[in-house]
C-alpha cells in the first residue's frame, strides 16, 4: 500500500509540471518538458501559494504547450536574428519600417501555421491575464481613431494586434526545453547586431545610414543599446547552460563583446540598465546554479569562461574609435575614444548639473512637464493613442517649443498621456503581474518550479532592463525592443501555466473547436495580405518622399539653386513629394524638409502647400504655421497670413516664432513701428529668435536707431555665431549707409570676409559696396548690389523637422535652417 501511494505521488508530481519531475542530485541544465501528447501541462489539483495540492475541488487541467509540428518557437527564434541584424543600406526606406515588416510578417506567418496545424483541434488552449491589458490597448487605439487622431492611432492598434498575437502564440508555444532555441536565437540577432555597432566604431564602417552613430541597423545609438542590454540576460543563460569548451568560450567572448559595443554608444538609460544587470544577473546565476550547467565545470572551464570575457572587454574596450564623427564628438565634448573611455565618461556625465539645466536631460524635462499637463487635464480620456505628438503643443509652456520631438523619451508618461485610465490600468496590471511572477518565482521550492525558476528570474532581469531604458526612450514603439517584450511576457505565462500557477494573475484556459481554428487561418492570412501591402505602399511612400528630400538638400548644397540647370530636378522633387504625401499625408518627420529648402530659394508658393499638407495632419505646430503665414506674406497673401498668425497665437501667443512672425506681418503691412515696439518688448523680455532679432535689426535700422540696431545684432552673433559672416556685412553697411561711419564700416565688412568660409566668399562679395572691394583685396568685377537695404521678412523659415536623411547623420536644428542655424543639444542624444 505504502508503495503504491509512493507511485501516486509521483505520478502527481509528473502530471503538474507536464514534464518528468527531475531527480534529487538534479540535472546541470533544465529539465525539458514532455510534447503536449505525452504528459499534461499542469495537474488537475488546483495549488496554493506553495506549489501544494489544496483541499479545493478539482478544477481542469491547463492545457500544454503545442509541440508537435509546430513551427512557431523556431519562427520567434528566427524573427529575433533578424529584426536587428537587418537593416537597410540606403536612405530610401526607414530602418524601423524594415524591422516592423519583419516582426509583423513572421508574427503573422506563424499565426498562419499554427492555426492551420491546429484547425481540427477541440481541446482547449491556454489564455492568461496579460492578454487582456494588450487587447485593451488596441481596443481603445481603436476606438480613439474616431476622436484623436485617426491615422496615428490605427498605427497603435496595429501594433498592440501585433503584440498580442505574439504573446498569445507564445502562451501556447514555449514549452521549457524549446526556450534555449529561442534564446539562442535573441543572442544571435543581438552579436550581429553588435558586430555592426563595432565596425562603424572602429574603422567608421558605411553599409547602414545612421543618424547618432555607432547605431548599428537602429539608425540612432540609443536604439540599438536599448535593445541589446535588454538581450544580455538571455546571453547570460546561454553560457551557464554550455558544457563543451568551445562554446563556453564563444558564449563568453561573444556577452563581453555585446557589454564593450553597450559602451561604444554611451547611451545613458542603457548603461544604468547594465549596471542593474551585472548586479541581478550573478544572483540569479549562484541563486539556481544547481539548474545550470557552471557548476559542474572543471578548473579549466571556469578559467576559459572568466578569462576571456575579461580579457575580450578589456582588449576590445580599449581599441580607438577610427570614425570621424566621433573623434569630432570627443574634440568637443570629452566623451572618449575608446569603448571604456565613452563608457565611463558618459557615466559620470550624469553627476553633472549642466546636463540638467542646459543639456539633453533639460530638454527631455520640458517635454515630460508638458505631458504631465496632458495627464493633469486628461486623466480618464488621454489625447488617444499616439496622439501625443499632434496635441502637445497645445499643453507646452509659452515660449517652449519642442515640436520637432515626435515621443516623450519615456515610455510610461506617453502611456498614461495618450490612454488615460485604460494606460493606468494597463502599468498597474503589468506591475502587479511582474511583482507576482518574482514573488512566485522565488517562493517556488518544488523541483518543477525549481526548473523553471532561472528562466523565469532571468525573463524577468530582461524586463526591469527594458522598463529602465522606457524612462529615457521610446523601446515600446521601436519593432526589436517591443517583440522582446512580448517574447518575455510570453515565457513567464507559458512558465505560469506549466506551474499549474492559475487566478486572476495568472494561466487560464479557453474552449477551443475546429471552427475557430479555421476561421483565424484565414483571418490570419487576411492579415497577411493587408501587412504585405501595408509594407509595400510605406517602402513606395518613403521611397518617394525622402528621394524628394535628398533632391532638395543636393540642390542647396550646391548654393547656386536658382540656376536653370536645376528645373528639371525640381520638377521631379515637386512630383515626388506629390505622389509620397498622396500615399501618406502623415509623415511629419520628413515631409517639410522639403518645403524649408523651397522656401530657402525663394519658392513660397510650394513651400506653402507642402507645410499645409502637414498641417492637416498635425495642426497644432506653430512653427509650421508661422512658415505658412510668412510663405503666403512672401506671395502677396495678407489675408492667408493673419490667418495662420491668429492661429498660431491662439496655441502660444508669446513663442519666439509667433513674436517674429507678427513683426514680420506688421512690417510688411505697413506698421513698422508698431512691428518694431514689439521687438523691443521681445528683447526687452530676452524672449527672441534668430528671425525676429534679425527682423529687430532691420525695423530698428530703417527707424534710425542705430544703438538699437547694433544690439541687436551683438544678440544676433553671439546666440548665433555660425552667421557671424553675413550679420557683420549687414552691419557694416548699416555703419555705411545709416551712421555714415566708413571707418566701422570698412571694419565690419573686413571683419566679416574673414570671418566668412571658402564657399562663401563670393555671395558675401555681392553685398559689399565696390568702393570697399581694393581696400579689402578683392579684385573682380565690382557687384551689383552697392547699398546695404535689407527687407524684413527675408529670413529663413523655421525648421519644423527632427532630423535629416541619415547621408547627413545630423541633427537638423530646431529654429532657422537657411542662414544661421541655432545649435541645440539634441532630444535624442542620451
Amino acid at each position: 500500500m505504502a508503495k503504491k501511494k509512493r507511485n501516486s505521488s509521483q505520478t502527481a508530481k509528473n502530471s503538474n509540471s507536464g514534464s518528468a519531475a527531475p531527480s534529487s542530485n538534479a540535472q546541470a541544465t533544465v529539465a525539458p518538458v514532455s510534447p503536449v501528447a505525452r504528459a499534461p501541462a499542469a495537474s488537475a489539483s488546483p495549488t496554493n501559494g506553495n506549489n501544494r495540492p489544496s483541499a479545493a475541488v478539482a478544477q481542469p487541467q491547463l492545457p500544454g504547450e503545442v509541440v508537435r509540428g509546430d513551427w512557431t518557437v523556431l519562427l520567434f527564434a528566427i524573427m529575433m536574428v533578424l529584426t536587428p541584424a537587418m537593416g537597410v543600406p540606403h536612405e530610401e526606406m526607414l530602418q524601423d519600417t524594415l524591422k516592423s515588416a519583419i516582426v509583423s510578417l513572421m508574427v503573422l506567418v506563424a499565426a498562419v501555421l499554427f492555426f492551420w496545424h491546429q484547425r481540427n483541434r477541440r481541446e482547449g488552449l491556454r489564455w492568461h491575464l496579460m492578454m487582456w491589458p494588450l487587447i485593451a490597448l488596441c481596443v481603445y487605439a481603436l476606438g480613439s481613431m474616431t476622436w484623436a487622431h485617426t491615422y496615428l492611432s490605427g498605427v497603435e492598434a496595429i501594433r498592440w494586434f501585433v503584440l498580442s498575437v505574439l504573446l498569445w502564440l507564445g502562451i501556447n508555444t514555449f514549452s521549457r526545453d524549446r526556450l534555449p532555441t529561442l534564446a539562442l536565437g535573441i543572442h544571435i540577432g543581438a552579436v550581429i547586431a553588435a558586430l555592426w555597432t563595432a565596425l562603424q566604431f572602429w574603422v567608421d564602417f558605411k553599409f547602414f545610414p545612421q543618424g547618432p552613430n555607432p547605431a548599428s541597423t537602429f539608425v540612432n545609438r540609443n536604439f540599438f543599446a536599448e535593445f541589446v542590454v535588454c538581450t544580455l540576460p538571455f546571453s547570460f543563460v546561454l553560457l551557464a547552460r554550455a558544457r563543451q569548451p568551445a562554446l563556453i568560450a564563444l558564449l563568453a567572448f561573444s556577452n563581453a563583446f555585446v557589454l564593450v559595443t553597450i559602451m561604444m554608444t554611451g547611451t545613458r538609460s542603457a548603461l544604468i540598465a547594465t549596471g542593474a544587470l551585472v548586479a541581478l544577473i550573478p544572483l540569479v546565476l549562484v541563486l539556481y546554479r544547481r539548474q545550470f550547467a557552471f557548476v559542474k565545470w572543471d578548473g579549466g572551464q571556469r578559467i576559459l569562461a572568466v578569462g576571456v570575457m575579461v580579457a575580450t572587454f578589456v582588449a576590445l574596450g580599449f581599441i580607438p574609435t577610427g570614425n570621424a564623427k566621433l573623434i569630432e564628438e570627443h574634440a568637443t565634448e570629452k566623451r572618449g575614444l575608446t569603448a571604456l573611455e565613452r563608457g565611463f565618461a558618459r557615466t559620470k556625465s550624469m553627476t553633472v548639473k549642466e546636463e540638467y539645466t542646459e543639456k539633453s536631460f533639460s530638454v527631455r524635462l520640458v517635454m515630460w512637464k508638458a505631458t504631465g499637463r496632458i495627464i493633469e487635464k486628461r486623466f480618464l480620456t488621454g489625447v488617444g493613442a499616439g496622439s501625443w505628438e499632434a496635441d502637445i503643443p497645445l499643453y507646452q509652456n509659452e515660449g517652449s517649443q519642442l515640436e520637432t520631438d515626435y515621443y516623450v523619451h519615456n515610455e510610461i508618461l506617453q502611456l498614461l498621456a495618450e490612454y488615460g485610465l485604460v494606460g493606468w490600468l494597463f502599468l498597474i496590471t503589468l506591475l502587479s503581474y511582474l511583482l507576482y511572477a518574482a514573488w512566485r518565482t522565488i517562493r517556488a521550492k518544488t523541483p518543477d518550479g525549481q526548473a523553471e525558476a532561472p528562466w523565469r528570474a532571468m525573463t524577468l532581469v530582461s524586463v526591469l532592463a527594458f522598463l529602465i531604458v522606457s524612462n529615457a526612450g521610446f523601446p515600446w514603439r521601436l519593432a526589436s525592443t517591443a517583440a522582446l517584450f512580448a517574447v518575455c511576457l510570453a515565457i513567464l505565462a507559458a512558465s505560469d501555466a506549466r506551474m499549474g500557477i492559475r487566478g486572476p494573475l495568472a494561466a487560464g484556459r479557453v474552449a477551443w473547436k475546429p471552427g475557430l481554428s479555421q476561421g483565424l487561418a484565414v483571418t490570419a492570412m487576411l492579415c497577411l495580405a493587408l501587412a504585405a501591402y501595408i509594407t509595400q505602399q510605406a517602402a513606395e511612400c518613403e521611397k518617394k518622399i525622402v528621394k524628394a528630400t535628398k533632391i532638395a538638400l543636393t540642390i542647396s548644397a550646391n548654393g547656386d539653386y536658382n540656376n536653370p540647370k536645376w528645373d528639371k530636378s525640381k520638377a521631379e522633387m515637386l512630383k515626388l513629394i506629390k505622389e509620397g504625401t498622396d500615399i501618406n499625408p502623415h509623415y511629419r518627420k520628413i515631409t517639410p524638409m522639403v518645403a524649408d529648402e523651397l522656401a530657402k530659394w525663394g519658392d513660397w508658393k510650394n513651400a506653402v502647400w507642402v507645410w499645409e499638407s502637414v498641417l492637416s495632419s498635425r495642426p497644432y505646430v506653430v512653427a509650421i504655421m508661422s512658415n505658412v503665414a510668412r510663405g503666403y506674406a512672401s506671395i502677396g497673401n495678407p489675408d492667408k497670413a493673419l490667418e495662420y498668425l491668429e492661429r498660431a497665437k491662439k496655441i502660444q501667443p508669446r513663442a519666439p516664432s509667433v513674436r517674429s512672425l507678427e513683426v514680420i506681418l506688421l512690417s510688411r503691412t505697413g506698421k513698422e513701428a508698431r512691428g518694431l515696439e514689439l521687438a523691443r518688448e521681445a528683447v526687452a523680455a530676452n524672449v527672441f529668435d534668430y528671425d525676429l532679432i534679425s527682423a529687430a535689426f532691420v525695423l530698428a535700422w530703417r527707424a534710425n536707431d542705430f544703438a538699437f540696431a547694433e544690439k541687436a545684432m551683438e544678440l544676433r552673433l553671439k546666440g548665433w555665431p555660425s552667421g557671424k559672416a553675413a550679420g557683420l556685412i549687414q552691419l557694416g553697411n548699416m555703419y555705411l549707409t545709416g551712421v555714415k561711419d566708413e571707418k566701422k564700416a570698412f571694419a565690419a565688412f573686413k571683419e566679416g570676409m574673414e570671418a566668412g568660409k571658402p564657399e562663401e566668399k563670393e555671395s558675401l562679395a555681392q553685398q559689399i559696396p565696390g568702393q570697399f572691394w581694393t581696400r579689402l583685396g578683392m579684385t573682380s568685377t565690382v557687384p551689383t548690389l552697392t547699398t546695404g537695404n535689407a527687407t524684413v521678412g527675408t529670413t529663413t523659415p523655421r525648421a519644423t523637422t527632427a532630423a535629416k536623411p541619415a547621408a547627413s547623420a545630423a541633427a537638423v536644428p530646431a529654429t532657422s535652417m537657411m542662414r544661421a542655424p541655432t545649435p541645440q543639444t539634441s532630444a535624442s542624444s542620451k
